[in-house]
């Protein structure tokens, strides 16, 4: 299985982002799952790629042209794919993976997830799309999430599309057992 994870380009102020992010390479490689995420070697996307590669786990990363530099790609994944822009990008990794996590992260990482969220909710995917809260620091989202299904915005089963937790372990068992291969099907039902 492959887990697609969207997190922060920079480490975050507090080292237990940089903490968790390791916690959750070293349960992927315990487990099996392979990484695919952004392709870059900055902040804690290459805290969690470095951690998977140091310890013989799988790290496909999918970069745009204009970004691989050797400043931001990290260069030694596993396999690195190189594409023309963001949104080709977004596309590929979701076809790599079978479940989606986010961890902390700034426009980027929302950017990612919501568009990841989007596409699941209108029926472009099925992978479950899990968030850890670490340090609380998706609460105030969640919080957000709420407030849509209760202001009518959301239905509950809109809702359901997105999990938060604040331990990576229950949050793998979901990714795993709710994970999927289904490739993206444009003509699936969109609204829900």
């Amino acid at each position: 299985m492959n887990i697609l994870v969207f997190c922060g380009a920079r480490s975050g102020t507090q080292p237990h982002y940089t903490e968790y992010a390791h916690a959750v390479a070293d349960a992927f490689v315990e487990r099996g799952i392979g990484l695919v995420f952004g392709g870059g070697n900055v902040g804690l996307m290459g805290d969690i790629a470095n951690r998977v590669l140091d310890r013989d786990g799988t790290a496909i990363g999918v970069i745009p042209t204009f970004m691989r530099t050797e400043e931001v790609a990290l260069e030694r994944c596993t396999q690195l794919i190189e594409v023309a822009s963001m949104h080709e990008r977004k596309l590929r990794m979701l076809e790599l993976c079978q479940g989606v996590l986010a961890l902390p992260g700034g426009f980027g990482t929302m950017d990612e997830l919501f568009e990841a969220l989007t596409w699941r909710q209108i029926g472009l995917h099925d992978r479950p799309i899990g968030v850890l809260n670490v340090a609380d620091y998706y609460t105030p989202l969640s919080g957000m999430v709420d407030r849509m299904l209760d202001e009518g915005f959301l239905s509950p089963v809109t809702h359901g599309l997105l999990r938060f937790d604040n331990d990576i372990l229950p949050l793998l068992d979901w990714l795993e057992r709710h994970g999927s291969d289904n490739l993206i099907d444009p003509l699936l039902p969109r609204w829900t």
